[in-house]
């Protein structure tokens, strides 16, 4: 059924009436008025805890955002999705990266195909032949076990798996060296393939069609360079691909024995906890990446059932919303106080702004408001030492998410509790900030005159009211980053939901490398320059100039 636009909906009309009042709050009053506001407006499932008390918001807020969820019809989408639905419109398919991460025996049936014995069946090829290269079984053409693994690939099936194995470092097979290789930029290839010998390399070549542009040069440019050290029939030892074009596969040399397979409904910003993830599975063994995906799909349970006044990441996106519709934040900075998460707002960048940078409802009318905001981020404490600057005292409000563990994986403990004491400083160094009065008080106390005192004021004084979430998880282990992934996958879903965009598709993508193809002819010679901009022939040009 054709949703009404967002802002024609009373629940919109409400909060918009609520938001009036609620630009004036300073959450220093929101705290004195309320000492169990911590208590109330936080939340926790699968390992993870969610404290969202210092936002701009107050218990009706959430009546009233709930509302709107309700009136938008997001438990019936969710739903809809869970149940294999094709809710993924512009291109008819189903979204079903859920059920790549349910026990076996989840018995789903999509149009006739089980989805569940497929699932299971692929990822007992994942297991067997994991356990094959971790166990040294798996030998190279000269005899040799596997010391190295380069992913090729690009977008989801270079960002999910990389950031996963940066996570979980600690759980990793110490032989075992992992390399990823996206970039079309030959210095990425160059500076993997310094660092590996091509007895000892095993290459994944991730490419659902094997036809993805980048995959597929940066695939034949680690052929050529293997092929110049190893004879053609020691491909097969050293090359697997995921995929589901066979014929391609066996064209390039590898044993159809070893390419394992996805599907149309798994996009490739979900595909982690499929084939895709088996760089993550080589790295940390197949029981612990069973261990994330059952962190995964704790949280979809979770997500699944819970009211959403209770719901984690219903939460987490209905409180994002509100500060992007109604409080006009521009952006979200996602802090995480984890050295292992460093790519993980790099991750989360795809995750978000591929789904929902949209500006067209799902039957192609315009949004009426803004939509996705824009998501950056780097680890604390680096990111206090850089852009914290401008969340202090600039002039725009961004959100932010910190997201940190009680306990370290490592033994200094010291380090630790500088860490934990920081990012929980910065939170409330946010919400707080310091008014002009208690700037004045500490200067006069430092001894300073009266004009020093009022000249360096206002460069010291923090506005302070700035929203952030804090999240925990006891420790960063396989099955908490699991359930932390699906959380922002399902903030995702909800938003989406809200803007009525089809937060699956990404055709804005596309364009681009329709271009470049025709300008890679024009570069190297095998087409003439066609009747560019003047700016574009110009660039053209230049480079055909320097070669």
């Amino acid at each position: 059924m054709r949703q009404p636009p967002l802002t024609t909906t009373a629940s919109f009309q409400a909060l918009a009436t609520h938001a009036a009042d609620a630009r004036d709050w300073l959450m220093r009053d929101l705290f004195a008025a309320d000492p169990q506001r911590f208590e109330r407006l936080s939340v926790e499932a699968a390992g993870l805890f969610l404290d969202y008390s210092k936002n701009r918001v107050d218990g009706r807020t959430l009546e009233l955002l709930a509302s709107l969820a309700r009136e938008r019809g997001v438990e019936a989408r969710r739903d809809a999705m869970f149940a294999g639905e094709r809710i993924n419109n512009t291109e008819n398919r189903a979204v079903l990266h859920t059920a790549l991460r349910a026990p076996r025996g989840s018995k789903l049936v999509v149009d006739g195909q089980d989805i569940d014995a497929d699932v299971h069946a692929v990822l007992d090829r994942v297991k067997s032949f994991t356990d094959a290269v971790r166990s040294g079984e798996w030998l190279g053409h000269t005899g040799k076990p596997i010391t190295d693994v380069v992913n090729i690939g690009i977008g989801g099936s270079d960002l999910g798996p990389k950031m996963v194995c940066l996570a979980l470092r600690h759980y990793t097979h110490p032989r075992l060296r992992m390399h990823f290789v996206s970039n079309v930029d030959g210095h990425d290839m160059d500076a993997a393939l310094a660092q590996v010998n091509p007895e000892t390399t095993l290459f994944i070549v991730a490419s659902k069609t094997f036809t993805t542009a980048e995959t597929m040069m940066n695939a034949q440019t680690a052929r050529s360079w293997f092929l110049g050290q190893a004879p053609e029939p020691a491909l097969a030892r050293h090359f697997v691909a995921v995929s589901t074009n066979t014929e391609a596969i066996k064209t390039f040399g590898i044993d159809p024995a070893n390419m394992f397979p996805f599907w149309d409904w798994v996009g490739g910003r979900y595909s982690v906890w499929s084939a895709i993830g088996l760089p993550v599975a080589l790295a940390v063994g197949f029981g612990y990446f069973s261990d994330f995906l059952a962190g995964a799909h704790e949280l979809d349970e979770h997500f699944r059932t819970a009211p959403l006044e209770q719901n984690l990441p219903a939460i987490l996106a209905l409180v994002g919303f509100w500060n992007r519709q109604f409080l006009g934040a521009p952006s979200v900075t996602i802090a995480p106080y984890h050295q292992d998460l460093n790519r993980f707002p790099a991750y989360l960048q795809q995750l978000d702004m591929e789904s929902n940078g949209k500006r067209v409802t799902r039957d192609g009318a315009p949004v009426d408001t803004p939509t996705c905001p824009a998501i950056w981020g780097e680890c604390g404490t680096n990111g206090q030492h850089a852009y914290f600057q401008l969340l202090h005292q600039g002039t725009d409000v961004t959100p932010i998410d910190f997201i940190a563990a009680l306990r370290p994986a490592h033994e200094f403990g010291n380090h630790h509790t500088a860490l934990l004491a920081n990012c929980f400083a910065q939170s409330e160094a946010f919400m707080k900030g310091k008014t002009a009065d208690e700037v004045r008080a500490d200067l006069q106390q430092q001894g300073l005159d009266a004009s020093e005192v009022e000249r360096l004021t206002p460069h010291k004084t923090f506005p302070g009211n700035r929203p952030s979430n804090t999240i925990l998880m006891e420790r960063l282990t396989p099955s908490t980053l699991g359930a932390l992934i699906a959380l922002y996958e399902h903030k995702t879903f909800v938003q989406g939901v809200l803007w009525d965009v089809n937060s699956f598709d990404q055709w804005g993508v596309e364009l681009g490398k329709v271009l470049a193809k025709k300008i890679e002819a024009e570069l190297g010679g095998e087409a003439q320059p066609a009747q560019h901009d003047s700016s574009t022939n110009g660039l053209i040009a230049r480079a055909r100039a320097a070669v």
